[in-house]
């Protein structure tokens, strides 16, 4: 069995093997942060938001 200290450790090498990250960079990033760019290296990416998406970050955002 694998613990998460284990897991972390080999994710955490890989990051910087394969990304370039450093270890700060690699435990400043969120689970999520990991995860998108692991999976964009694996050819998932993401749909675009649409246009009412958009309108939504603009009005919630504003560049004023």
């Amino acid at each position: 069995m694998t613990t998460f200290a284990q897991a972390a450790g080999r994710l955490a090498g890989q990051a910087g093997a394969v990304l370039g990250w450093s270890p700060a960079a690699f435990w400043a990033a969120t689970p999520a942060e990991v995860a998108a760019v692991v999976g964009a290296l694996a050819g998932e990416m993401a749909a675009p938001p649409d246009p009412a998406t958009i309108a939504r970050l603009r009005e919630a955002f504003p560049d004023g």
